[in-house]
């Protein structure tokens, strides 16, 4: 059975322990429990997260684990030395270490991110450079694998690095039955954004907004000024200001945005070929879709679908054999 240790802090974000049932999940769908999963603290007995909710925890004694996962919390504090040094052991005698959110910090004073490619909740990261320049910090990415180490963003990006455990150890099929088990789309790959383009849009108003989930579903369409005015009910020139005034972009800039995040999500988790995918989110050819992409994010598609390949192929161990679902 695989030792699984969660790591946790005073003050750590309780969200974090949601990639727990990962593994508790995971453990249903093989035909015997292969992750034994447990809390642990530097001194152990009871540590008090960032929202006032007790957990209780075994203490920090064998650093040998097969995956040491260490929770991050809201206000950056500097870890004990005590945490860091254990931290350090861990990842010497363990199989592989992981952080979430701004325990990457922990992670980063232990010196094991030194060298390697790391990410961290979108908000922390520019700190997380300026603190410890020898990391290769990419902001907007929801995890990064280097090596034996394991870093993700904040909040629900846990469940995609657990996810991402999960299929690295059992396969893809359970990881998918996982995430179907738990209710949430199947895990987004390591190189997707952080950031989303429909909560950059947020506007004030209904009228606006139901424009905007009217292209968000339509973005096949051509989605003139004049038809997304008709779904607000307001004229075109009224429409045209109003989305201005509430959004700070134009229609047309808007709806490129919604695109190329769509075109995006599908580069990275489709096979589809490039000229399908700019067809199926609207871009008149293949070429216009990769200048919107070296716009928004200064690559073309083909940089994204290399990464998002490369971050799939990890080294699996071979899958136990599958148990039937049992009743929820």
């Amino acid at each position: 059975m695989k030792k699984l240790g969660f790591l946790v802090f005073p003050g750590f974000q309780i969200l974090d322990l949601a990639a727990a049932s990962v593994f508790e999940v995971a453990n249903l769908f093989t035909s015997r429990p292969v992750y034994e999963v447990a809390l642990y603290s530097e001194h152990g007995g009871r540590v008090t997260s960032s929202s006032g909710i007790e957990v209780d925890t075994r203490q920090l004694t064998d650093p040998v684990f097969d995956t040491l996962i260490v929770t991050g919390d809201i206000a950056v504090a500097t870890p004990s030395e005590g945490l860091v040094r254990f931290v350090s052991e861990a990842a010497v005698s363990s199989r592989r270490i992981a952080s979430i959110c701004t325990g990457a910090f922990i992670l980063a004073a232990a010196g094991l991110l030194n060298g390697r490619r790391a990410t961290t909740h979108w908000a922390s990261a520019r700190n997380l450079q300026r603190r410890f320049p020898d990391i290769k910090v990419e902001e907007d990415r929801i995890f990064i694998t280097d090596g034996s180490v394991w870093t993700s963003a904040g909040m629900t990006a846990c469940i995609d690095l657990s996810l991402a455990m999960v299929e690295a150890d059992l396969g893809f099929e359970v990881s998918k039955s996982v995430a179907q088990k738990m209710v949430v789309y199947h895990r987004r790959t390591g190189g997707q954004s952080q950031f989303s383009a429909m909560l950059e849009l947020e506007s004030k108003s209904d009228r606006i907004q139901l424009a905007l989930d009217y292209a968000k579903r339509n973005l096949r369409k051509t989605l003139s000024v004049g038809e997304l005015a008709a779904v607000a009910n307001l004229s075109s020139r009224q429409f045209s200001r109003t989305f201005r005034a509430e959004t700070g972009q134009s229609p047309a800039k808007a709806i490129e945005s919604l695109r190329v995040e769509a075109a995006r999500s599908l580069v990275e988790e489709s096979r589809h070929a490039i000229d399908v995918v700019a067809r199926e989110t609207g871009f008149a050819d293949s070429e216009r879709m990769r200048r919107a992409f070296i716009r928004k994010f200064g690559h073309p598609p083909q940089t994204f679908r290399r990464v998002a390949n490369k971050a799939t192929v990890v080294p699996a161990t071979p899958m136990p054999e599958a148990a039937a679902e049992p009743a929820a």
